[in-house]
């Protein structure tokens, strides 16, 4: 007797369907499963044969085949130990088959409690879309599947639970639909910043279009302080944002059991390597890049990240995505982060300090400040020194903006752009494509001229160009004007400048 339990898979953050097939035959007792899975597939036996046994099952002594399908996909975990489980319960008639619009996802204790797993929500969403209707999860992932639409979840404590229910004699009550929480966590306010207004009007304009900042500056001139308090004036998340968000969490497993309604603010630290940096892995699993999907990320001291981690990120900047191809799998993580980037401009951080002599020489300030390539530069929309505020200045300056005031107006500048792109697929200006750019960032004859000054002067690269078109589209939103303007273009340009003050 064959049976079949439906369930699910991971391929990069999208889920599939799974179909495990079980049979029972005569012969030697044996316990075999194929169709490609890992070393956690295999030790599935083990634990399966523990569970039937400690929950009053009798196991069935014969040859057992258990078959994942499709065969040529290969199979990574731990959550076909339920659908193994029942399916082997089916065939030995212990249980009725499951119906064929349910499937089942978990993984075993030895005491046949289910515990949760990494992925749910892409899985659940899958389901979906395979016309599914029912989904059994571990009771910790009942919450998260509750976001995919048109399946109604149930979350299983164990597999005595769930005997009972496909039996009828205990129904389990479905999962209710789950609800963002609200949070009432105050993160860091820029009215803790004294001064450097220069700098809260760049991070403020980044954050309303989206664009990529480097903050360079000696040290103790608030570069970090003033990156760690972007999250504060970050624009709201749409639904579909923090849907899309919490599918990355969701894989790797840093969900923690909510749905991420806060952009992610990540901050690795500068030992991180390529493929922590980007993802990949003989598993491929999502990096530091996707992780910050529709948030920030920052790095600290950029010159001191390794040269291989910093360039890898060239093409998720440019792109919005990350492609990771191996032998076995290839798997798309979605990057449309905001990078956000600090660093001194030598290493004993006072070269151009009106107040600390620098003690380095040229040639160290040239190899410093060369372990970061054009190409990366070109990539970031805007760049600023940030210089030390004055003593003085800091106890006698008046109270300063909260982080509410700016995130009023990053949140009115972006709902006019959110406005704007209605159907064009991008959300802000940063990402804007070339059509786009010359649709809707369209310059008079007086930006023109002053764009190609610019270029003469600065030796702008097309690309940077682009960008500065893209800066000053937000400024103009900010302004609350429909057309680019010299003042927006000239503000924009003051943010592309430090290319030739330090890499000469």
């Amino acid at each position: 007797m064959v049976t079949a339990v439906r369930s699910l898979g991971l391929q990069g953050i999208s889920g599939y369907e799974v179909t495990v097939e079980c049979f029972l035959s005569g012969g030697l007792p044996a316990f075999d499963i194929v169709g490609l899975g890992d070393t956690a597939v295999k030790e599935s036996r083990e634990r399966v044969r523990a569970a039937v046994k400690n929950c009053g099952v009798k196991f069935p002594v014969s040859r057992i085949t258990v078959n994942l399908a499709p065969a040529g996909l290969k199979k990574e975990g731990t959550l076909y130990d339920l659908p193994i489980l029942l399916g082997i319960l089916a065939c030995a008639e212990e249980i009725k088959s499951p119906a064929r619009d349910a499937a089942f996802v978990g993984e075993l204790s030895l005491t046949g409690t289910l515990r949760a797993v990494n992925g749910v929500l892409p899985m659940a969403m899958a389901a979906a879309r395979a016309g599914i209707k029912t989904l059994y999860v571990p009771a910790a992932n009942a919450a998260e599947a509750t976001l995919a639409d048109g399946v109604t979840v149930y979350g299983v404590p164990d597999v005595v639970s769930l005997v009972q229910h496909l039996k009828g004699k205990a129904p389990l009550r479905p999962e209710p639909k789950w609800q963002a929480e609200q949070t009432d966590e105050q993160g860091p306010d820029f009215s803790d910043v004294m001064g450097q207004e220069n700098v809260k009007r760049a991070l403020e304009i980044a954050a309303a279009g989206g664009h990529n900042i480097l903050l360079i500056g000696p040290p103790g001139s608030g570069k970090s302080m003033l990156a760690k308090r972007l999250p504060g004036i970050l624009p709201d998340m749409t639904f579909e944002e923090a849907l899309e968000t919490t599918k990355v969490h969701s894989v790797v497993g840093t969900l923690a059991g909510r749905l991420l309604c806060t952009r992610p603010f990540r901050a690795p630290h500068h030992s991180v390597s390529p493929v922590g940096m980007i993802g990949g892995g003989s598993n491929p699993r999502p990096g530091e890049i996707s992780l910050a999907h529709n948030g920030v990320l920052f790095l600290d001291e950029l010159p001191e990240y390794d040269r291989g981690a910093l360039e890898a990120l060239r093409q998720p900047l440019e792109d919005g995505f990350v492609s990771v191809v191996r032998v076995s799998a290839q798997a798309k993580y979605p990057a449309r982060a905001m990078f956000v980037a600090a660093m001194n401009p030598c290493p004993c951080g006072n070269y151009g300090s009106s107040t600390q002599p620098c003690r380095c020489t040229q040639k160290e300030i040239a190899r410093y400040l060369g372990r970061i390539s054009g190409p990366l530069l070109d990539r970031i929309d805007m760049q600023l020194e940030v210089t030390a505020v004055p003593v003085r200045q800091i106890t006698e300056s008046a109270p300063e903006e909260p982080s509410e005031a700016i995130h009023a107006r990053v949140q009115a500048a972006r709902r006019r752009q959110q406005a704007r792109y209605a159907g064009e697929g991008v959300s802000s200006n940063a990402e804007l494509s070339a059509r786009q750019l010359e649709q809707f960032c369209p310059l008079d004859d007086a930006c023109r001229e002053l764009i190609g000054k610019a270029c003469d002067k600065y030796n702008l690269s097309m690309r940077a160009v682009s960008r500065v078109r893209k800066v000053a589209r937000t400024i103009a939103d900010l302004a609350g004007e429909e057309n680019i303007g010299k003042a927006h273009i000239l503000e924009a340009l003051r943010y592309r400048n430090l290319e030739g003050n330090y890499w000469k």
